[in-house]
């Protein structure tokens, strides 16, 4: 293992690691132009893809004494190899379907998808890891120490799509979070203006898309939800799974409250309302308090030395020049 840090650490190998990191990092510059493209547009096309679904899937039910038999459609390898291996039960997919969604992966491919990964990514990089190891160190690591980097690289790969599906769901529950506070003040506007539910998430759907994106798709399949869905309290539900944030979870509580029992809802977003902009502000004042201890490392390492050297560094030049 000594040998091996010492092969990474040596100048050529990092001074290869650099130049590599310098070349992607500016074929990415080059090419991020060319590939930007209207993500609001592509993720409301999602929306509206998933409303026609979930369309199709009520009339099928309202029509299912006239549905005919049909044959099944016909499934690739993926679909295949996870029905053989019986891998929705293997890693759980009714909670990954979960994850999934709170990251904006809704349909059945992306389910399948993720759960082939799961197989596969453990075995690629367990023999990219021992081939690399066999390769290019070769002279410095035995046989038993292939072997470990190999076991290191199945490990590695075993939690790497789901370390990829978390960081998902952290981008778009922060986007979520930040434009939250303002997609509630305007639907409680909306509403005190005198719109419906529907309406009025509508239309902040349209306001809030150039602020976040996964707000308003999340919010325009929500008044998909409510129009075809026969318990409205589901749909409120679904918004708050979906999105796995406790401030969301209480405005969705707090409407099926108001539906069920006839309360005037926006009393209860004005509430709410009021609630978010006092977490917010307290969650701004934790964060500045909590700077001054972070910054004590920096100070002692960075700014000390060079006030060291501001104050003795006259002194020690007189003291050198009377020797």
């Amino acid at each position: 293992m000594g040998e091996l840090i010492g092969n990474l650490l040596r100048i050529e190998s990092i001074f290869i690691l650099v130049t590599g990191l310098a070349v992607f990092a500016t074929i990415i510059s080059i090419a991020s132009p060319f590939l930007d493209n209207d993500t609001l547009k592509t993720r409301m096309k999602g929306v509206s893809d998933e409303r026609d679904r979930l369309r199709a899937a009520q009339r099928a039910h309202l029509a299912t004494s006239e549905t005919k038999l049909r044959d099944a459609p016909r499934k690739d390898i993926a679909s295949q190899l996870v029905e053989a291996l019986n891998l929705r039960q293997v890693f759980g997919a009714e909670a990954a379907r979960n994850k999934l969604r709170q990251g904006g992966f809704r349909s059945e491919r992306h389910m399948v998808i993720f759960l082939v990964s799961r197989l596969v990514a453990p075995i690629v990089l367990g023999i990219v890891f021992f081939i690399y190891s066999a390769t290019y160190f070769a002279d410095s690591l035995s046989p038993n120490m292939r072997i470990v980097v190999a076991f290191a690289g199945i490990l590695f790969g075993y939690y790497l799509p789901a370390i990829m599906l978390k960081n998902y769901i952290n981008r778009r529950q922060l986007s979520i979070k930040r434009a939250w506070s303002d997609a509630l003040d305007l639907m409680l506007i909306c509403v005190e203006s005198g719109m419906a539910i529907e309406p009025a998430m509508q239309r902040v759907a349209l306001e809030i898309g150039a602020s976040s994106v996964p707000l308003a798709e999340e919010m325009t399949l929500t008044i998909a939800e409510l129009s075809y869905l026969q318990e409205r309290r589901k749909a409120f539900e679904n918004l708050a799974n979906r999105t796995g944030l406790p401030t969301v979870k209480a405005v969705a509580t707090s409407l099926i409250q108001a539906e069920r029992y006839g309360t005037p809802i926006g009393t209860a977003l004005r509430v709410l309302a009021q609630e978010n902009r006092d977490a917010r502000m307290q969650e701004a004042e934790r964060k500045a308090a909590a700077l001054p201890p972070k910054l004590t490392v920096p100070m002692i390492v960075f700014f000390l030395p060079v006030i060291y050297v501001v104050i003795l560094g006259p002194a020690a030049v007189k003291v050198f020049k009377l020797e």
